[in-house]
C-alpha cells in the first residue's frame, strides 16, 4: 500500500505528501519534453574545437579580407574517365562560380586559377576550397547546404566533401545515432544487473524511470540556452549519455538507504525520511561538486568545451533533482509493491539490505595492514597513470570518424594524392610588408619542414601607385611537409613567429590553430584546477565538517584522476585498445575539449563515491566506534552499493565505446574505467588504508567548527549522517 509520512516532517515529506503531483507533473514535463525534441533540435551548433581570441582567429579573419581564407569546406572534383582529364579545371570552376554566389560563401579558391597547389599529381582531381561566414553553426548549416549543391552542378563528376565543417556535420550525426543505439543496449543489461542487487522488477526500473524525464528534460532546457550561447549537438548528446549514467547513480544512493532502513524494520515513510537525509544529503553535495568542476572548465575559451561543461552543469542538477524528487515519489505511491517477487533470489548470495562478508573482511585485512596495502595500491595507480607523461594535445578533425565515413574518406584522398593537402597551408599576413618581403620569404623558405612558400597577389595589384602597393597588406602561403598536429608542425608554427619580418606578422592556418588551442588550453589550466580544488574543499568542509577529510579526498581524487588519464593515453593516443574497442584511427594526440570534460566527470563521480562512503563512515563513527571498527562497517554496509553503481555506470558509458566516433569511444571508455577502478582499487583499498593510517586524525577539525557541532548533537536516523 502507498506510504504516508507519519509526521509530515521531515526531507522526504515534501515529496510524499504530494506523490501523485510529483509523478504526474514528472511525467507532463517527459511528454513535453519529447514533443519539443524536434524544434529545438535546429538550435543546436557545432561548438568549434578552436580556441577564439587567439592570434590564428585574426589571421583567419584578416586572411579572409583579403581573399584569402583558411577552408572550412574542400570539395575534390574528380572525372569518371581518362580521357576527360582537361576538363577538371573547368569542372572545377564552375562549382566555384556557383558557390561564389552563395551569401554564406567569404571566399573561394578552385583548380580553374591554375593553382597546382589544388591540382592531384595525375591531374584528375582538382579542388575547390570554400571559406564560410557566420558561426561554428552556420558554417555546419552552410556546408551541409553547399555540398549537394556542388555535386548537383557538376553531374558528369564526382564531388566529394572534406573539411572541418562538413567533418562536424557527419561527426554530430553519426554521434546522435551512435548513441542511442548505445543506450538502447545498455538499459537491458542495467535492469538486469539492478534485478540481481534489488531483488524486484519494481525496484530495478525505478533508476530507468528517473533518469529518463532528468535526460529528456535536459535537451528542451538547453535549447533554450542554445538561443543565448553557443550550445553544439554533440555536447547535448555527450552530456545526455553522461546524465543517464548519473541519473541511475544518484537513484541507487538513495534507493539503497531506503532499502536497507526498512529491512531493519523501519516504518516506509521514515525510512524514506532518513534515507533522504543521509543518501540524499550526499546526492545534494555530489551534484553541487560535479557542476563546479563543470563549470570552472567554461572559463577555458574553447566553444565545444563551454558547451560540454552548461550541457554537463544541466543534466547533472537535473539527475540530482529527479532523484530527490520524482524518487521518493515513486516509492510512496508503491508502498510494499517496491518488494514485490524476486525472480533471481537463488543467485543472490546475501540478503537485501544487509552487511556484505566480503567487503567486511577485504577491509578488516586492508586496515590491518594499511602501509603495505596502501603503497601496493599506489604502485598499481602509479604504474596506471605513468603513460599520461606523453600526453599530447589536439583538436578533433575527420579522423575522429570511422576510415569509410565520407569526410574521412575524402581527407585521407587528400593526403595522398596531392602535393600540397590543403590542411598542411600555413596562411602569414604581413600588415606592412614594404621591400622587405622577398628577405621574408626566402627566409620563412629555410624553416624545416616547409615544402614551399608563395605570395598571393594583393586584390589591387596591377593599380597605378608603387608606393602605396607596398604599403598594402600581403598574404604568404605556407606549404608544410608535415600534418597540422604533429610536434614538427608545432615547431613550424613557432619558427614563423619568430622569424624576422618587415611589420607586424599574424600567423594561420590549420596547425596554428591546433597549437593556439592547446596553449590557450594549458594556459587556462592552472587557474581552473585552483578553482576546482576551491569548490572541492569548501563543500566536502560544509559536508564533513571536518579540516582532514577534504584534503584526503582532494589527494586521492588527483591520484585516481591520474590514473584515469594514464588509461585514456595508452589506450587512444598511443593505440593499444584497437581491437578491444572495435578499432578507431590512430591520431598521435588526444582532442583537448573530450579529453578535459572525461575528466571533470571522472573527477566528479571519484568525489561522488568519496562523499558517499565518508558519510557513511562517519556516521558508524558518530555512534561510538572506533574509527576501525567504523570503516569496516561502513564500508561493509556500501561496498555492495558502490560496486553496483560503479558496474551500472559502466555499463552506460562502457555502451558508448560502440560508436563509430572515436572521441564519444574516448569519454565513454574514459568514465567508465573511472567507475570501476575507483569503486573498487581506491574506495575498497586505498581509501580505507589512508584512513586507518590517519586514525583519529580523519575526523579534525578547528575548534570553531567543533563548538558548532556541540550546538545540536545528533542521531544518525534523523539528520545527516557526515554532520
Amino acid at each position: 500500500m502507498p506510504v504516508r509520512s507519519e509526521d509530515g516532517t521531515g526531507r522526504g515529506a515534501w515529496s510524499a505528501s504530494r506523490a501523485w503531483r510529483v509523478v504526474v507533473c514528472a511525467a507532463v514535463a517527459l511528454v513535453t519534453a519529447l514533443l519539443s525534441l524536434p524544434a529545438v533540435s535546429g538550435a543546436f551548433g557545432a561548438g568549434g574545437t578552436i580556441a577564439t581570441g587567439t592570434e590564428s582567429t585574426r589571421a583567419q579573419t584578416q586572411a579572409e579580407v583579403l581573399g584569402v581564407g583558411t577552408p572550412d569546406l574542400v570539395l575534390a572534383v574528380t572525372v569518371r574517365d581518362r580521357s576527360a582529364r582537361p576538363a577538371v579545371a573547368a569542372g572545377a570552376g564552375v562549382v566555384a562560380r556557383v558557390l561564389a554566389g552563395e551569401p554564406a560563401v567569404r571566399t573561394v579558391q578552385s583548380a580553374a586559377t591554375g593553382d597546382p597547389w589544388l591540382m592531384s599529381r595525375d591531374g584528375r582531381t582538382g579542388l575547390v576550397t570554400v571559406s564560410l561566414s557566420g558561426s561554428d553553426a552556420d558554417r555546419k548549416e552552410a556546408a551541409s547546404r553547399l555540398v549537394p549543391k556542388a555535386r548537383a552542378a557538376v553531374p558528369g563528376m564526382r564531388v566529394d566533401a572534406s573539411g572541418v565543417s562538413w567533418a562536424t556535420a557527419e561527426i554530430d550525426q553519426q554521434s546522435g545515432a551512435d548513441l542511442l543505439k548505445a543506450e538502447l543496449w545498455a538499459a537491458p543489461l542495467i535492469v538486469l544487473l539492478l534485478l540481481l542487487t534489488y531483488g524486484s522488477w519494481a525496484a530495478a526500473a525505478l533508476p530507468l524511470v528517473v533518469a529518463m524525464p532528468a535526460v529528456v528534460c535536459c535537451v528542451p532546457l538547453l535549447g533554450l540556452l542554445a538561443q543565448v550561447s553557443d550550445v553544439s549537438a554533440f555536447a547535448v548528446n555527450a552530456a545526455a549519455a553522461i546524465g543517464f549514467g548519473l541519473s541511475i547513480d544518484f537513484t541507487l544512493f538513495v534507493l539503497a538507504r531506503y532499502r536497507e532502513e526498512h529491512v531493519k524494520g523501519m516504518p516506509r515513510a521514515r525510512a524514506l525520511d532518513v534515507a533522504l537525509n543521509t543518501s540524499g544529503r550526499c546526492v545534494f553535495c555530489s551534484a553541487v561538486v560535479i557542476s563546479s568542476c563543470l563549470v570552472a572548465l567554461a572559463a577555458i575559451p574553447v566553444p565545444l568545451l563551454r558547451a560540454l561543461a552548461l550541457a554537463g552543469v544541466a543534466v547533472t542538477l537535473l539527475a540530482a533533482l529527479a532523484a530527490l524528487t520524482v524518487l521518493p515519489a515513486a516509492l510512496t505511491l508503491l508502498g510494499d509493491r517496491v518488494d514485490g517477487a524476486d525472480p533471481l533470489r537463488r543467485l543472490r548470495r546475501a540478503p537485501i539490505g544487509g552487511a556484505s562478508r566480503f567487503w567486511r573482511d577485504l577491509t578488516r585485512r586492508v586496515t590491518a595492514r594499511p602501509v603495505a596495502v596502501g603503497l601496493g595500491a599506489l604502485a598499481v595507480l602509479a604504474v596506471t597513470a605513468w603513460p599520461a607523461t606523453g600526453l599530447r594535445l589536439g583538436a578533433i578533425d575527420e579522423r575522429t570518424l570511422p576510415p569509410t565515413a565520407s569526410a574521412a574518406a575524402a581527407a585521407a584522398d587528400l593526403r595522398g594524392r596531392f602535393e600540397v593537402p590543403p590542411e598542411r597551408v600555413q596562411v602569414v599576413v604581413l600588415e606592412r610588408p614594404g621591400a622587405g618581403l622577398g628577405n621574408y620569404t626566402a627566409a620563412v623558405a629555410r624553416l624545416p619542414h616547409v615544402g614551399a612558400v608563395r605570395v598571393v597577389p594583393h586584390p589591387a595589384a596591377g593599380r597605378p601607385g608603387q608606393g602605396a602597393q607596398e604599403r598594402r597588406p600581403a598574404v604568404v602561403l605556407v606549404a608544410a611537409t608535415v600534418g597540422p598536429d604533429t610536434p614538427q608542425a608545432a615547431r613550424l608554427v613557432d619558427g614563423l613567429r619568430k622569424t624576422p619580418a618587415p611589420g607586424p606578422v599574424l600567423v594561420g592556418g590549420r596547425a596554428t590553430q591546433i597549437t593556439d588551442t592547446t596553449d590557450a588550453v594549458r594556459g587556462a589550466l592552472p587557474w581552473v584546477a585552483v578553482a576546482m580544488c576551491v569548490v572541492l574543499l569548501a563543500a566536502l568542509t560544509a559536508f564533513t565538517r571536518s579540516a582532514m577529510a577534504p584534503l584526503k579526498a582532494l589527494a586521492v581524487a588527483l591520484i585516481s584522476l591520474a590514473a584515469v588519464l594514464g588509461l585514456i593515453v595508452w589506450t587512444f593516443q598511443y593505440g593499444h585498445g584497437l581491437d578491444v574497442l572495435g578499432g578507431f584511427t590512430v591520431t598521435g594526440s588526444l582532442d583537448a575539449s573530450l579529453l578535459l570534460f572525461t575528466l571533470a566527470v571522472a573527477f566528479g563521480l571519484s568525489i561522488d563515491y568519496e562523499v558517499f562512503l565518508l558519510g557513511r563512515i562517519r556516521e558508524e563513527f558518530d555512534r561510538g566506534l572506533d574509527n576501525q571498527s567504523a570503516i569496516v562497517k561502513g564500508i561493509s554496509r556500501t561496498g555492495r552499493l558502490m560496486t553496483s553503481a560503479a558496474a551500472a555506470l559502466a555499463i552506460s558509458t562502457a555502451a558508448i565505446t560502440t560508436s563509430h566516433v572515436t572521441i564519444l569511444k574516448l569519454m565513454g571508455a574514459g568514465i567508465a574505467s573511472a567507475a570501476i577502478l575507483d569503486a573498487i582499487l581506491v574506495r575498497g583499498i586505498l581509501v580505507p588504508a589512508v584512513m586507518a593510517l590517519l586514525g583519529p586524525a580523519n575526523w579534525w577539525k578547528p575548534a570553531p567548527i567543533g563548538r558548532r557541532r556541540r550546538r545540536g548533537p545528533r542521531t544518525a536516523t534523523t539528520e545527516p549522517a557526515a554532520s
